[in-house]
């Protein structure tokens, strides 16, 4: 899988380079103070296409002039959605050129797949060509560079003047089960900059470095400071859900006339459910607390009195497809450690919960403490979707959108979903620190 950051900049004026920033900070802040977004309200609807994602944007631009410039991002994120949505399907043919290894391994250590890298690009690329010009640091690219394909390898950076926004990624969720037909998804985060990116025209080799890092700096934000957040999924249709601080909405692609319809308004998380998400073949090396309410829920024992179900695919045909490429179902004779297989991606895990509910998590265990999922392209935007559908999401410890990332590529476990069930989680680990600190007390 291939993460990738870009800092874009809403075109103001004519692009000029500017001197040295000096250590950006950022400090958390509710997302509900960077806009009380007015959400549109449609009178009349077509009833041929519905209400498109172009027509949403529009009016969220004419209630909100100062995100107007958000329109032009979204028509750059809806174009290379349905691109990537029509790479996945055709990624199998013999005659694709996304079949197999790039024969690189990308800075966290993963092998990366032709198509993660395509659809990298691809997402670049439609980012590039809304006019706003962008700043790139991937996991294949170890500082920022330029977007501008013939500037790429240079340590010239322009930012255009005016009001800036960073836009933070992961083009395609979940690639590793192409293969097996399963959902994968792309996930975009969207910031402020709140501070200039600032490259002096007449540094030289070591000194740009330093100053593209300031600029890289600026990605560094807690979810709180999110503007808007969304993901694409490639499954049975092509789902493009989103938030802009205001409420979580869906959007489906109509492929005969080629638009993004809003085909779910308002979503709201069911506050209590009976579905569990998580790989539980790790359950044993969970924290106690976690370990203690995912054992009530499958007993019904739990504060909801329901009695959970662990959702693998949940189809018979995706199940066993999934079965015959990679095996599964081992009598312990191998030794090998298996893992408990639920869809595997977190766009369809996620999308799953915001219209069924349920909880999802890729929470710590002994073996990754800080779980796997990355905190700045996975971890914010995503629980800023749930959030603003009604649920929760947590660490355990504190709310994940509170997370200030220090590194890029942080990662951070992860536990949400339906509200009542993700706040009996938090509850149980609060419940068991207070206990460590009574019997250290004692």
């Amino acid at each position: 899988m291939k993460l990738s950051i870009v800092a874009f900049t809403a075109v103001a004026g004519t692009a000029f380079a500017f001197p040295p920033s000096r250590n950006p900070t950022f400090a958390a802040r509710s997302s509900t103070s960077l806009y009380k977004t007015k959400p549109p309200v449609f009178d009349e609807v077509c009833d041929t296409t519905g209400v498109t994602l172009k027509r949403f944007m529009s009016e969220v631009a004419l209630l909100n002039p100062e995100i107007s410039e958000l329109t032009t991002l979204f028509g750059g994120i809806e174009t290379a959605c349905k691109a990537l949505s029509n790479l996945v399907k055709r990624s199998q043919l013999p005659s694709s050129e996304t079949l197999g290894y790039e024969g690189n391994v990308n800075v966290q250590g993963e092998d990366q797949k032709k198509l993660d890298v395509i659809s990298n690009d691809v997402l670049k690329r439609a980012l590039r060509f809304t006019g706003k010009l962008g700043v790139l640091a991937s996991e294949e690219e170890d500082t920022p560079v330029d977007l501008m394909p013939e500037n790429a390898k240079t340590s010239e950076i322009f930012i255009d003047e005016g009001d800036r926004y960073v836009a933070v990624f992961d083009p395609l969720d979940g690639s590793s089960n192409v293969d097996a037909g399963i959902p994968t998804g792309t996930i975009i985060g969207i910031y402020e900059h709140d501070e200039a990116c600032e490259i002096d025209d007449e540094c030289f080799d070591e000194d740009c470095t330093e100053q593209e890092a300031q600029c890289l700096a600026n990605t560094l934000q807690p979810g709180t400071n999110l503007v808007a957040a969304a993901y694409c999924l490639y499954s049975s249709s092509t789902f493009l859900v989103l938030t802009l601080g205001s409420g979580t909405y869906g959007f489906t692609l109509d492929e005969n006339i080629g638009e993004f319809v809003l085909s779910h308004p308002n979503i709201k998380i069911p506050e209590t459910s009976s579905i569990i998400s998580m790989n539980e073949a790790n359950t044993h090396m969970w924290d106690e607390p976690l370990q203690k309410v995912v054992r009530g829920w499958r007993e019904g024992t739990g504060k909801s009195g329901n009695s959970f179900s662990s959702r693998y695919i949940g189809s018979m045909v995706g199940d066993v497809h999934r079965t015959l490429l990679y095996g599964g179902e081992g009598t312990g004779k191998s030794g090998n450690s298996f893992s408990s297989r639920y869809i595997g991606s977190m766009v369809g895990d996620v999308h799953r919960t915001l219209l069924y509910g349920g909880v999802f998590g890729y929470p710590g265990d002994t073996k990754n403490p800080n779980g796997k999922l990355r905190l700045l392209y996975e971890g914010a935007p995503m629980s800023f979707i749930v959030e603003q559908a009604g649920g929760l999401s947590t660490t355990g410890f504190e709310r994940v959108m509170e997370v200030t990332p220090e590194i890029v590529h942080q990662r951070v476990p992860i536990i949400m979903g339906s509200k009542n069930d993700v706040q009996e989680v938090i509850d149980a680990y609060a419940e068991a620190c207070v206990k460590k600190e009574d019997t250290v007390e004692t």
